[in-house]
């Protein structure tokens, strides 16, 4: 009898010990991929430090294989996937770690090996590995398949990369993501659209708080990186908000299984929160981020703090709703208008046309600065809400409601229990990347306010209708600046160039027409005839012969005086006349036989043909100093 007790206790004991664990039977496995040493583009300190915080959080909550690869290529990176995939197949959790850089091309995701070039935007679909084959290898898991992704950073590659399409997109971030396998979790250190930071130390905020966290003994995934999330906001002055896409059941799926404890007494149930179950539906909702999400959630709670801000984000929506309708309409009036006018349509239908495009560029406006007001509203409320949860973070008796004042800042000797805020630098250089995202920033962003970043920022004051502080960097400028989705600062370009989306691109001018000061095309003109002097053509040779005669001004010799002159081939200059005498005028004669003239005290006359000049000598009164030789 004893002895069946004995086993009956062994196989209570045994049944109780598998009850108690159940997922101790869960095969879990994880691949962590840090890239730093990028050979193409400035190498990253960060990612290898991280993939190794990772595997060490990984082994130390059991998992049955942790296998950390660090600087793959791409054909590296293809083989630790299938690898990893054929691991997997028997696994209920399997959970992919990247660390490195990625990007966003036309809503795909892609993650870049270290070897990639990335000359010109189609390069990313031959030498970069999209997201979907990420979640291939994942796939096989049973109940959980988790692929986390600290990849948003600023990226190096788009800077110097050229554009095939001018349409093509290259988004900031990554992209937002809905993954179509059940049970399939995908986290962003930041959210998608925006950039993530390494931090100050030699880990980035996100992967600290993911290591603190994850692996927390019987606390769900989706709690954990709630967690997560909450200390990266405060770490980063709430400028990185970490994001989770995906949905799963509703049972709590812990990556590491809770510990059994024995219950000695009845547990004291705390006292439901309201205000914590009302925030939870709130931040439910965001993630969805639809208004269908926005609106059920108005209607289990129609008032209070979270009802002003889920009305405030319907608000944000429709807004970008108006406003992108208000710019495809006005594209489609301009088109027909443009179209018009090529066709010669008739002047009262392309009037009608022109005031119909002009009312919808008007209503564009409208609605763009409605957007905006809408957006900076929604984004001042969130930052309130995140201040606030801060407070009660570090000092839940201060803060009992979302609408408690916030604390007063810790005296000396107090530890903070987060990481401390962004230092100035750092909030400099992320308003820079974002003026230089805007167009309002030419200049690399350094992290130094000075001249050229103020320049900037009243460029962007100026073509975005805001009002901001100038002289140092600050919160509301960066928060502001990341409300805009599109170029805000006109692109320049030099004389001969046209703007083309966010390039510049030579004037190409029909032949016959030049690029004029103004930047625009102008048909040259045909030159005018140069005027003429009066006369005929056939007179100007005349003109010249006598403007070029020797005899033109030559003074008649006094009488008794005899000159004679030779002019052309031959001829000589013979002048005979007595000092103190006045020469009479000559008469005017064009040069004939050789071109020699014969003057005596009368006349001046051309050399008869077959005559000639020759000198004598002498010259006065009555004595002429050449005679007239004739064979």
């Amino acid at each position: 009898m004893s002895w069946s007790l004995r086993l009956g206790g062994y196989i209570l004991a045994g049944a109780l010990l598998l009850v108690g664990h159940p997922a101790l039977a869960d095969k879990r496995v994880a691949l962590v991929i840090g890239n730093s040493a990028y050979q193409n583009v400035p190498q990253l300190t960060n990612p290898a430090n991280d993939g190794a915080v990772m595997t060490a959080t990984f082994k130390s909550a059991g998992f049955d294989v942790v296998d950390y690869r660090r600087d793959l290529t791409a054909r590296e990176t293809r083989r630790a996937l299938r690898d990893f995939a054929d691991a997997a197949r028997d696994a209920d959790i399997a959970v992919v770690y990247y660390a490195g850089h990625g990007m966003e091309v036309e809503g795909a995701n892609y993650l870049i090996p270290i070897d990639a070039r990335l000359e010109r935007d189609t390069d990313v679909y031959d030498e970069t590995l999209s997201l979907d084959r990420i979640l291939v290898a994942v796939e096989p898991a049973k109940k959980l398949r988790l692929v986390i992704l600290d990849a948003c950073r600023d990226n190096p590659f788009t800077r110097n990369m050229q554009r095939t399409v001018a349409t093509r997109s290259l988004g900031r971030g990554l992209a937002k993501v809905e993954p179509t396998s059940p049970n399939t979790l995908i986290a962003y250190s930041a959210k998608a659209g925006s950039t993530a930071q390494d931090g100050d130390g030699k880990n980035s905020p996100f992967t600290l708080a993911l290591s603190r966290h994850i692996a927390t003994p019987g606390l769900d995934v989706r709690k954990a990186f709630g967690f997560v999330r909450d200390e990266v906001l405060k770490a980063t002055a709430n400028r990185q908000e970490p994001f989770v896409y995906g949905s799963l059941g509703g049972e709590d799926v812990p990556l590491v299984p809770g510990v059994p404890r024995v219950v000695t007494q009845m547990p004291v149930t705390p006292p439901p929160s309201p205000q914590a179950d009302v925030r939870r539906d709130y931040e439910l909702a965001m993630q969805v981020g639809n208004k269908g999400a926005l609106n059920a959630f108005l209607a289990q709670y129609p008032d209070g703090f979270y009802a002003s801000l889920a009305k405030l984000q319907l608000d944000k929506l429709t807004a970008e709703e108006n406003r992108a309708a208000a710019s495809e309409k006005a594209r489609a009036t301009e088109a027909e208008r443009a179209r018009l006018a090529a066709e010669g349509a008739r002047k009262e239908t392309l009037a009608k046309a022109e005031a119909e495009a002009r009312a919808a560029e008007q209503a564009r406006i409208v609605a763009e600065k409605a957007n905006q007001v809408a957006q900076q509203q929604a984004a001042e409320a969130e930052k309130k809400r995140g201040e606030q949860q801060l407070a009660a973070v570090d000092n839940p008796r201060a803060a009992t409601s979302p609408g408690a004042p916030t604390p007063a800042a810790p005296q000396q000797g107090q530890v903070a229990s987060l990481t401390p805020a962004a230092q100035p630098a750092d909030l400099a250089k992320s308003v820079q990347l974002e003026l230089r995202r805007v167009g309002c920033l030419t200049e690399d962003a350094d992290g130094d306010w000075g001249s050229a970043s103020r320049r900037s920022l009243s460029q962007f004051n100026r073509y975005a209708g805001t009002k901001l502080d100038t002289q140092a960097a600050s919160a509301d400028a960066l928060q502001a600046i990341k409300l805009k989705q599109a170029r805000v600062c006109p692109l320049v370009c030099q004389h001969g160039t046209k703007p083309d989306g966010d390039r510049c691109t030579r004037i190409v001018c029909a032949e016959g027409s030049f690029v004029n000061d103004d930047n625009e095309c102008e048909k040259r003109r045909d030159r005018k005839p140069v005027a003429k002097r009066d006369g005929s053509d056939e007179d100007v040779p005349s003109r010249r012969r006598a403007r070029a005669a020797p005899d033109a001004g030559l003074p008649m010799p006094a009488p008794g005086a005899g000159v004679g002159v030779g002019i052309g081939g031959g001829g000589g200059l013979g002048v005979g006349a007595a000092p103190g005498y006045t020469r009479p005028q000559t008469q005017a004669a064009r040069p004939k036989s050789g071109g020699q003239i014969y003057c005596d005290a009368y006349l001046c006359r051309a050399v008869r043909p077959g005559c000639r000049l020759e000198y004598r000598g002498g010259g006065g009164p009555a004595n002429n100093a050449s005679v007239e030789v004739c064979n």
